[in-house]
C-alpha cells in the first residue's frame, strides 16, 4: 500500500488540524503478523485469528502473567460437592455487541462448541457430567470427577481460544466458520470495511464495561483508549519497515530478524520482545498418507534435522533470539527436559540409512510453504533442503497463508490436492504443558491437522492430569517427550524470540501477544 493511499484510510484529512490531530491519535494502524483470512477463533488455530477473537470477543476467565486464571466474564465461582459442583456467576452489565444482554446459556452453548475442537477443552468435558444455565446469570457444570484446572481451560489465551459468543452463533457446529463477529469484547469488527488480503476495521466497544484489577496478560481491566484501529495487511518486510519509520503506520506485530538493526537505529521507534516465553517452531507431517504414514520415516527425518540451521533461517544469527535444543515442551518451563534427545543428531547420512530401512519408495512429499510469513518461509527452505539431502522426492509448493491454512485441512491424498508436511509455530504458553499442547495431541481423525494417533502417549496425557505434585508431572512429561520422539507427532525445530517494532508515541503495551486494551497513542 502507498504511503498516499495509508493517509487516505487513515480518515486523518480534516480542515481543522487540531481535529486532525486528536483524531488521528485515538486511530491506530497496525501491520499483523499475517492476513486475516479467517474470523471464527473456534474454527481455526491461526494466531492472526486468535488476536482477532480477542479485540472481538471476551472470555470466562483471563490468564495473567504469571499464567494463573483470574475472573474476566465470571463475577467469580463456588466449588461445591467435594470439587465435583462448579457454579461461574456472570457479571452484572455485560452484554453483545448488537445491545442483547449476555446471557448464561449463550456461554453454555460456547462452552460446547470451542471444547469440540480444543484438546484441554475435550479434556475438560470428558470430566463433565452436566452443563447447564442455572438461570441467566449461573453457569454449573456438574463433574463426573473434580478438575481443579477448570479455570485455566475456560481462561486458556492460546489457540483455539475459548471464545463466548451469543447462542445463535454458538450452535453452529465448530467445523462450520462463524462469519458474523458479534462478541462482549473490548473492539467491534467492523465488517463493512473489511477488505479480504489488505485490511481489517474494529471500532471501539462504547457498551463494553472492563472488569477489574490491573491489566495482566488477557486478565484484568480491559480499558479502550482508542476508537479506530485498522489491521493493514503487508505481506512485504521492506515495505512494512519503511511504513513504520515514515510514521505511515504506528505498529510492526512480527518485525523481521534482518531489519531489526535498522530499526534499533532510529530514534522514533521501539523494538521489544514483549512475549518471553517465545514461539515454538515446528514440522508437522501428515500421518494419513505415505511416506509420513511410517513411524521409521518421521523418525528418519527427526535424526536429519538441524534445529539451530532452522533458527538462524527463521529467526536471525542472534543467538539470544533463539533456544535449542528444543524438546516438545517449552525451553525454560518446568517440564521441559533433555530426555529423548539422542534421537535428534543432525546426522544426514545416518538418516538415510534409516530412511532406505524405512522401505521408502520415493513417493512425492507435498511441502506447503507460506510466502508471506519470512520466518517460516526460511524455515520451511532450510527444512526442504535437509528432506532432500536425505533422499526425499520433495515437491515444494509456495502459497500465501491464508492458502495453507485452507489447504491444510484437506485430508485427501497429496497428489489429490492434499499436503505431505509444512512448517508452523505456536506460543511458547501453548507448548508448556500437556493440557494446551495442541501438536502433541495423537487422536487419529479427530485431532489437529496431520492427525497422528498414540494411544501411549494419550495414556500419558490423561495421567498427567491426575498427577499429585510437580514431580510426578515433570516424570510424565519425560516419558512424553521419549514416547513423542519415537511416534514423532511432530518434530521441534527450536524456540525463538519474536521481535515487534513500534513508534514511541505508543504506550501501555502489555507484554503479551498484539493486545489492543491498555494501549495509548500519544501526539
Amino acid at each position: 500500500m502507498q504511503r498516499r493511499q495509508l493517509l487516505m484510510a487513515s480518515g486523518a484529512a480534516f480542515s481543522a488540524p487540531g481535529i486532525a490531530s486528536a483524531q488521528a491519535n485515538r486511530t491506530l494502524k497496525f501491520i499483523p503478523q499475517a492476513d486475516l483470512s479467517t474470523l471464527d477463533p473456534h474454527w481455526n488455530t491461526a494466531y492472526v485469528t486468535r488476536n482477532h477473537g480477542f479485540m472481538v470477543f471476551d472470555t470466562l476467565y483471563g490468564t495473567d502473567a504469571e499464567y494463573n486464571p483470574r475472573p474476566q466474564m465470571v463475577a467469580g465461582h463456588t466449588v461445591e460437592d467435594d470439587g465435583k459442583r462448579w457454579t461461574l456467576t456472570l457479571r452484572e452489565g455485560l452484554l453483545w455487541h448488537d445491545g442483547e444482554k449476555v446471557l448464561a446459556k449463550d456461554c453454555v452453548a460456547s462452552i460446547r462448541r470451542w471444547a469440540s475442537r480444543d484438546g484441554f477443552g475435550g479434556t475438560l468435558m470428558s470430566a463433565v457430567d452436566e452443563l447447564s444455565a442455572a438461570d441467566d446469570r449461573r453457569i454449573v457444570f456438574r463433574l463426573k470427577r473434580p478438575f481443579p484446572m477448570l479455570p485455566n481451560a475456560l481462561g486458556k489465551f492460546g489457540v483455539y481460544m475459548p471464545a463466548m459468543m451469543p447462542e445463535r452463533l454458538a450452535m453452529t457446529p465448530a467445523t462450520t466458520q462463524v462469519t458474523e463477529m458479534v462478541g462482549s469484547g473490548p473492539f467491534r469488527f467492523v465488517a463493512s470495511e473489511r477488505v479480504s488480503g489488505a485490511r481489517a476495521i474494529y471500532a471501539r466497544n462504547e457498551r463494553y464495561v472492563p472488569a477489574e484489577g490491573t491489566p495482566s496478560g488477557t486478565a484484568g481491566a480491559k480499558v479502550v483508549h482508542l476508537d479506530r484501529v485498522e489491521w493493514l495487511t503487508t505481506p512485504d518486510p521492506s515495505t512494512a519497515a519503511n511504513a513504520l519509520q515514515a510514521g505511515e503506520v504506528d505498529w510492526w506485530d512480527f518485525a523481521t530478524p534482518d531489519l531489526l538493526p535498522l530499526l534499533r537505529r532510529n530514534r522514533n521507534l521501539t523494538v521489544a520482545v514483549l512475549d518471553r516465553a517465545g514461539y515454538m517452531a515446528s514440522f508437522r507431517m501428515n500421518h494419513l498418507h505415505a511416506p509420513f504414514d511410517k513411524p521409521a520415516v518421521r523418525r528418519a527425518v527427526l535424526r536429519a534435522i538441524n534445529q539451530q540451521d532452522s533458527m538462524i533461517a527463521g529467526a536471525g544469527s542472534d543467538p539470544a533470539m533463539w533456544r535449542v535444543p528444543c524438546g516438545v515442551f517449552t525451553p525454560g518451563s518446568p517440564l521441559a527436559s533433555d530426555a529423548g534427545f539422542d534421537g535428534m543428531t543432525a546426522d544426514i547420512e545416518a538418516a538415510k540409512r534409516e530412511l532406505a530401512a524405512a522401505g521408502y519408495n520415493n513417493e512425492p512429499v507435498v511441502f506447503i510453504v507460506p510466502t508471506d510469513l519470512p520466518h517460516v518461509s526460511a524455515m520451511s527452505e532450510v527444512t526442504a533442503d535437509t528432506l532432500k539431502k536425505i533422499g526425499l522426492n520433495v515437491d515444494y509448493r509456495a502459497m500465501d497463508w491464508g492458502t495453507v491454512l485452507s489447504r491444510r485441512g484437506s485430508k485427501a491424498s497429496p497428489a489429490q490436492g492434499g499436503w505431505s508436511c509444512f512448517c508452523t509455530f505456536s506460543a511458547g504458553a501453548d507448548n508448556a504443558t500437556p493440557a494446551a499442547n495442541t501438536l502433541l495431541r495423537a487422536t487419529g481423525q479427530g485431532g489437529w491437522f496431520g492427525w497422528p494417533e498414540d494411544t501411549v502417549l494419550e495414556g500419558m496425557r490423561d495421567r498427567w492430569f491426575d498427577a499429585p505434585d510437580l514431580a510426578a508431572q515433570q516424570d510424565i512429561a519425560r516419558q512424553m517427550q521419549r514416547q513423542a520422539f519415537q511416534s514423532v507427532p511432530f518434530i521441534p525445530l527450536g524456540q525463538y524470540f519474536q521481535a515487534t517494532a513500534y513508534r514511541n508515541s505508543l504506550s501501555g503495551l502489555i507484554p503479551n501477544f498484539a493486545t489492543f486494551w491498555n494501549l495509548r497513542k500519544g501526539a
